[in-house]
Parts: structure tokens; C-alpha cells; sequence
């Protein structure tokens, strides 16, 4: 089995890592069109800005590595990264 991965970055951003990290939080594990729907209802101040990481890198995903949308969910992040993963079976 495996995995492929795909990244986006966020730079900049004036809010704190422990705020950004209850997001995320919520969202790990989840299927990234999932993740989107929570996002969007979700009232903190940093939704937004991961929302808008999430759909960065689904596009990386699908349009960088080929990657099967539908496939997608949140594996890994740090503070202000994050990372989609699609499983590939051989």
C-alpha cells in the first residue's frame, strides 16, 4: 500500500499557533471534503484561513500529483501546514 502526499503552507498569518491547532484538531483524520463542510461552520477565527489551506492542498493534490479527490483526507499537520493523503493500492 501506498501513500501519497500533498502540502500546502500557510505564511504570515497573524493569529497564534494554539488557536490554529484547535481547528485542525477538529478536523484530522477526517475526509477532506468533510473537513471543508466542518470548516465552514465552524465559528472560530481561525476557520477561515485553514478552510482556505484545506482546498489548497486538495487543488495540489489533484492537480500536482494526480491524486484521486474523492480519496483525500487530513494525515499530518503542524501549526500552520498541512498535508492531504490519498491511499494507493498496488
Amino acid at each position: 500500500m501506498e501513500q501519497k502526499q500533498a502540502r500546502a503552507e500557510l505564511r504570515h498569518a497573524r493569529i497564534s499557533a494554539r488557536k490554529v491547532k484547535i481547528v485542525i484538531d477538529t478536523i484530522r483524520g477526517k475526509n477532506a471534503k468533510e473537513a471543508v463542510a466542518i470548516l465552514k461552520y465552524t465559528n472560530k477565527a481561525a476557520a477561515p484561513m485553514v478552510e482556505k489551506l484545506v482546498k489548497s492542498a486538495m487543488a495540489n493534490a489533484v492537480n500536482n500529483n494526480n491524486m484521486d479527490e474523492s480519496k483525500l483526507y487530513i494525515s499530518d499537520h503542524s501549526s500552520l501546514y498541512l498535508v492531504c493523503s490519498s491511499v494507493l493500492y498496488k
